[in-house]
């Protein structure tokens, strides 16, 4: 496997928990609907009392639950944003560009829903029609597998809203799954109405439909959107005795864009900041001062291949080593130095992470492998050498939602012999548990708790093996690459487990600014196309 098909997996996802018949805790839209928004799902005409109805049989949890599709939303949520084969797109009469599509081929490893049809309840052949359509783009349903793009076999087109896409398809009584492709071309809410034909009898519904994350399910009105806000009670007169409220922290947000972790001579010596921006335009933050949203968008599944992220089928949230607009894209760069300034690299070393999981950084090593170059689930401290003068990306993965704390040092030889490092603590939040706007930057202030992993108090830095500066990686067809620095994507690592379960400092070298050294970061996940089977490698220099 090539690094281009490393890097072709960045599908990224959102997801939420799965239903459960008679009330499973799921998300709630307006009016009392029912939100949607992962796992599998019928659409099915059913006979009931000798007369046709549509129903949705939703096995998204441990039952099944009957559904009318009035009362639901399905949320095509932001990780189902695919490119979008020129077949489909001819087909339909849509567009070539990345659209959102439930069922695509990768569907597999995100967590989305997955609605098909179901024709075997009917007691016969049923016509299903579009009948009534809105919403801010235009909608498709068709057939088109890889295995049909690979023979160049021609898409099988059921419905569309645009001409002369025909309105209606035959699902035949012997069909217990059709899987076709829906697709949306834009964000936004969409009301489909199917009107179902069969035995003499028709039913009409409509289904509310989300597409992206620009519009909260939740916030959604059910079916033809005229079901009626439940009402809430006023307010009571404010007590003169409420407790006041502390003011949120500082930080600097980051949820979407280009940053770097960034070593940089100042005053002749090396500080480690955060770069937010591109090479024109930027900004520079101490870590400190900054918490990093990884946002719902990057939950997807972790593959074959990858079990040193976690069990098959668990999710992961992935920050991919291309660009995928809407979520944040850590970078790392010594651009600030010249060559001849260092003696040799620069090394990253993870020391601690505090967080509900494990913190992996990894990316396409050689002969398709996964070169893990930090990793918290298997022991800190680990380092990341990077070449100087250069930038590069890397795949970052976190195992669980919550608020993650790494650790780092930054360290580096100077031309004149001299020895200089820098430590930063770095707060993340991922997921949508916890709003970012009120995480403590920095080591922050949550109460002392078992680290995920910590640094050997008797750790020293090692010179690590000089990295490579060739290793790149092609985006995926709906990534954006927009960096166009050198770039230098190999790393020597150094791990050790602590047997310690308090964070320890591990030695860390300051130039001033003395850190708390705080644990965390998620076990990484990254997920590639079904059955892709990578080799894990992990280098360690002695310490």
């Amino acid at each position: 496997m090539t690094a281009a098909a490393l890097t072709a997996a960045t599908a990224m996802l959102v997801g939420a928990a799965g239903l459960v018949a008679g009330g499973s805790g799921q998300a709630r839209a307006a009016g009392g609907a029912v939100v949607l928004d992962e796992g599998e799902m019928d659409f099915t005409p059913r006979l009931v009392d000798g007369k046709v109805e549509l129903r949705i049989d939703d096995r998204s949890g441990a039952a099944t639950a009957v559904r009318e599709p009035s009362e639901v939303v399905l949320h095509a949520v932001q990780s189902s944003l695919h490119f979008t084969p020129s077949p489909l797109s001819s087909a339909l009469g849509t567009t070539d560009l990345d659209t959102w599509q439930l069922n695509h081929w990768d569907a597999a490893n995100i967590f989305a829903p997955e609605p098909g049809w179901n024709g075997s309840a009917a007691g016969g052949d049923t016509e299903v029609e579009l009948s009534a359509y809105e919403g801010p783009g235009d909608f498709g349903l068709a057939t088109y597998t890889r295995a049909m793009d690979n023979v160049d076999a021609a898409p099988i087109v059921h419905l569309g809203s645009v001409e002369p896409t025909p309105r209606s398809f035959t699902l035949s009584g012997d069909e217990q799954r059709l899987l076709p492709t829906w697709q949306f071309t834009k964000e936004g809410v969409y009301r489909l109405t199917f009107t179902v034909t069969g035995g003499g009898s028709t039913d009409t519904e409509t289904l509310a439909v989300v597409v992206g994350d620009d519009v909260d399910p939740s916030e959604v009105l059910p079916g033809d959107g005229s079901t009626p806000t439940p009402t809430t009670s006023a307010p009571g007169p404010p007590s003169g005795s409420a407790t006041p409220t502390s003011p949120p922290p500082t930080a600097h947000v980051i949820d979407n864009g280009h940053l770097d972790l960034a070593a940089r001579p100042v005053d002749d010596a090396l500080q480690f900041q955060i770069k937010e921006g591109n090479s024109q335009t930027y900004e520079w933050y101490e870590p400190g001062e900054v918490v990093l949203h990884v946002k719902p968008a990057a939950r997807r599944k972790i593959t074959e291949g990858y079990e040193f992220l976690g069990t098959v089928g668990d999710p992961v949230w992935w920050l991919p080593m291309q660009q995928i607009d809407g979520l944040v894209w850590p970078g790392w760069s010594t651009e600030e130095y010249a060559g001849s300034d260092i003696d040799g690299d620069i090394t990253y070393r993870l020391d601690a992470v505090r967080g509900p999981g494990s913190v992996a950084v990894f990316n396409a090593g050689s002969l398709g492998s996964a070169d893990v170059a930090l990793n918290s689930g298997d022991g800190l401290p680990d380092r990341l050498a990077h070449s100087v003068n250069s930038h590069s990306h890397w795949n970052w993965t976190f195992t669980a939602e919550g608020v993650y704390r790494t650790a780092f040092t930054v360290s580096a030889t100077l031309a004149d012999g001299t020895k200089v490092s820098d430590t930063g603590t770095i707060a993340w939040v991922v997921g949508d548990d916890t709003d970012p706007s009120t995480v403590t930057p920095g080591a922050g202030d949550e109460p002392t708790a078992t680290p995920t992993a910590t640094a050997s108090a008797s750790d020293t830095p090692s010179a690590p093996a000089t990295p490579s500066a060739s290793a790149t990686a092609s985006a995926p067809a709906n990534a954006t690459a927009t960096d166009t620095g050198p770039v230098s994507n190999s790393a020597d690592t150094v791990g050790g487990s602590s047997a310690d379960d308090t964070v320890t400092t591990g030695g860390l070298a300051s130039t001033g600014a003395g850190v708390a050294v705080i644990a965390v970061i998620a076990t990484v996940a990254l997920l590639l196309g079904a059955g892709a089977v990578f080799a894990v490698r992990r280098r360690r220099t002695a310490q």
